[in-house]
């Protein structure tokens, strides 16, 4: 070992040494940050499935592939980040003597080869990463930038040293080639020695660079240890557990369909026993998160993806979920030396520290302690009440999310403790929610006219408890019920259905909303109120049957998501059809026959709680398909990046009073197709657009129609 090797052995250990403790010191932090959260003792379940879901998403890039060009660059530079770990060690045995390398494999020609494919086409890859944030900089003339918010100098700073690590790495083996020590052929490493050819013959060059490689990898992590809320980094070893303890790793795609319970202690809440002075409400501060909720916010790679997708984002509205997500994470981590010192306040509202501690307490977090999790600028709240109430629950944020975060479950906690307990929620609100409590509908009709809808049919629409046997109980919700335009869809579904001798039956009067609009504004105590009524009388209708036959079919996305996939936390176990999928469904089996196609061209909006949320695109584009002449003109933002018409989340009853309404954004969007029948497969989506149509001065010319009547018109030659 020369003197030169001595210089860069003891440099590179004493830098390694600094840099490892204070990662460590900086995980330690994290995870006790985390462990702060309330249980979550679901999310230990099926480990195999959710090992198997992580893998995927990690290592096959389903989610980021999405964005093509962008997971393909990604994909590389996450390979070449797990091989530089493997060149970073070796360069330990390379500062010792330019001879050194990987004991066993680092000789290998297989290693050699791919560590070289990988280190150019990592480079390749980050190249493309930097000068994508580069065209997208939020300082960038025109447009609304994903990046808007992110802490651009940590991004720029991570791809620097990615690229500065993957260029040293073929410095040093360029120095090899040039002291003939490199134990590679040209054929497997040509870009090493295309570079050696132009190195000079150094023998201290191999220890030189490997140790300067040393110095920018642990700069990397001292860096990244001191900034523990530096997502762009950490995400690297944080995601691999966020997405194996996503919500429900079996779904495909996202996380979404029903909400996340309301718990408490990590415990269903159950409202015949709770106790506000003993159980948990909602979420009033950070602490009350689950730790899935607190790795969520560590985990936020502030890639933007969910603010690019966000209707809200896109039309002028304060809520961005990144910079939602962002503001949670800092202030959970500003808080936490006073959380983890034994403050806090308990559900009372009471300080659980005594003066004592309070007194040896770091003032910055005290301060942090006093903000409120929900106020204004002047209140110094952490997230703004326009942020918490601009949310349409719509889940593109989950659905393009790369690290599976899940704003809406989060966002929804905090509307529970906002209504329940704080009662402040926009006041048009307060409306419908008497409106469901009183009627049981969120238009406040009258119970006794929920049949109005089968006057002046030429069939007989059988009841519950009238026939002795039916096939599908068609639940017509709400707004099929009471809402004018939603009836024609009610009554096109019930004809298709009579025309296709399709065996069905309705509640009524026994029926009752869902309690989806009392759930995504946060009352669960409503939710429940209606939902347990519902399982009842649906319990009831299906007597004995078992689950797979209690068959239910929906012309509401929102009444499908709910009564499929939250009722069964209440004793409701249906198989929940979507009409269009059971009249896909007939259509293929010719018991519809589409005879006179609609002209005019037509385009489908995909609703978010049928397409986005439960997977449903196929079936209303089977439909449509059939009827149409043309077949189906797609909107630019379509299936799962479907653009929300802006009434999910209980926005249908509240004023938009912030930038530009979101159904005319969709609505420009769908009449740029120039068809003349926008299809749709939602009573809340047919309101939405047909007033943007309206507003915009095309009534004349375009048709907001549901799939259904499109279907219907074809079928009957109208």
């Amino acid at each position: 070992m020369g003197s030169v090797q001595i210089v860069t052995t003891i440099l590179a250990a004493g830098i390694t040494a600094v840099a490892v403790w204070l990662a460590v010191r900086a995980v330690r932090r994290m995870v006790a940050v985390i462990r702060l959260g309330q249980p979550a003792p679901e999310r230990f379940s099926d480990k195999g499935t959710r090992f198997r879901t992580m893998l995927t998403e990690t290592v096959g890039h389903t989610r980021m592939l999405r964005w093509t060009v962008v997971g393909a660059a990604h994909w590389f530079v996450m390979v070449a980040f797990v091989v530089l770990s493997l060149l970073v060690l070796e360069a330990y045995f390379e500062v010792v003597t330019p001879t050194g390398g990987l004991p066993v494999i680092g000789h290998w020609v297989v290693y050699g080869l791919v560590t070289e494919l990988i280190g150019v086409l990592g480079l390749v890859g980050i190249t493309v990463l930097t000068a994508i944030r580069l065209r997208n900089r939020p300082t960038r003339p025109g447009g609304l930038s994903r990046f808007t918010g992110s802490t651009m100098w940590q991004g720029y700073f991570v791809e620097a040293v990615v690229a500065a690590v993957l260029v040293c790495g073929f410095l040093i083996r360029g120095f090899k080639v040039a002291t003939d020590h490199f134990e590679f052929p040209a054929w497997a490493t040509p870009v090493s020695h295309a570079v050696g050819s132009l190195l000079p013959a150094w023998s201290a060059g191999v220890s030189v660079t490997a140790l300067v490689k040393i110095i920018i990898s642990m700069t990397w992590l001292i860096v990244i240890a001191l900034n523990v809320t530096m997502g762009v980094a950490w995400h690297r070893f944080a995601a691999f557990f966020n997405i194996f303890f996503k919500r429900d790793p079996g779904r495909v795609a996202s996380g979404l369909g029903g909400l996340r319970p309301m718990t408490s202690g990590g415990k269903p809440l159950d409202f015949e026993e709770a106790d506000p002075e003993s159980d948990q409400f909602g979420v009033a501060q950070v602490e009350q998160f689950t730790w899935k909720g607190l790795l969520d916010f560590t985990t936020c790679t502030e890639c933007g993806r969910c603010q690019s997708q966000c209707p809200a984002w896109n039309t002028g509205k304060p809520l961005s979920p990144k910079l939602l997500v962002l503001s949670l994470r800092d202030h959970a981590y500003a808080k936490a030396p006073y959380l983890l010192a034994g403050g806090g306040k308990d559900l009372t509202g009471e300080e659980k520290a005594t003066a004592a501690q309070l007194a040896h307490m770091d003032v910055l977090a005290l301060a942090e302690a006093d903000r409120p999790l929900i106020g204004g600028a002047e209140e110094g709240g952490v997230i703004d009440p326009d942020v918490l109430w601009s949310c349409t629950t719509c889940g593109a944020c989950v659905e393009q999310c790369p690290v599976d975060i899940e704003h809406v479950d989060h966002i929804v906690d905090m509307r529970r403790y906002q209504v329940l307990i704080e009662s402040s929620f926009p006041s048009e609100a307060g409306v419908m929610l008497r409106n469901l409590e009183n009627k049981g509908n969120p238009w406040g009709a009258p119970p006794n006219t929920r049949e109005d809808w089968t006057k002046g049919l030429d069939f007989e629409v059988p009841r519950v408890g009238e026939v002795e046997d039916f096939e599908y109980l068609f639940w017509v919700g709400c707004a099929g019920a009471f809402e004018d335009r939603a009836k024609k869809t009610t009554r096109a579904v019930a004809t298709l259905l009579h025309s296709a001798g399709v065996s069905f039956a309705i509640l009524g009067e026994g029926e009752t909303c869902s309690g989806d609009p009392a759930r995504r504004i946060g009352n669960e105590f409503v939710f429940q109120m209606l939902a347990q009524q519902n399982v009842e009388t649906l319990n009831e209708a299906f007597g004995d049957r078992e689950p797979v036959k209690r068959k239910i079919v929906a012309t509401c996305p929102h009444c499908f998501n709910t009564l499929g996939n939250e009722y069964g936390e209440l004793g409701g176990q249906f198989d929940v059809v979507h009409h269009t999928q059971l009249l896909a469904h007939l259509v293929a089996e010719g018991r519809l026959t589409p005879v006179q196609p609609v002209d005019g061209g037509v385009t489908y909006h995909d609703p978010c709680y049928l397409g986005r949320h439960n997977r449903v695109f196929t079936p209303p584009r089977e439909v449509l398909g059939a009827a149409a002449a043309d077949g189906v003109t797609e909107l630019p933002r379509n299936r799962e990046r479907s653009f929300c018409c802006g009434a999910g989340g209980a926005r249908m009853w509240m004023e938009e009073r912030i930038g530009k309404r979101i159904n005319v954004e969709r609505v420009e969007e769908a009449l740029s197709t120039g068809a003349k029948t926008i299809a749709v497969g939602c009573p809340f989506c047919s309101t939405m657009l047909g007033d943007g149509v309206t507003g915009k001065g095309a009534a004349e010319q375009v048709e907001v129609v549901d799939v259904a009547t499109v279907l219907l018109r074809s079928v009957k030659g109208t």
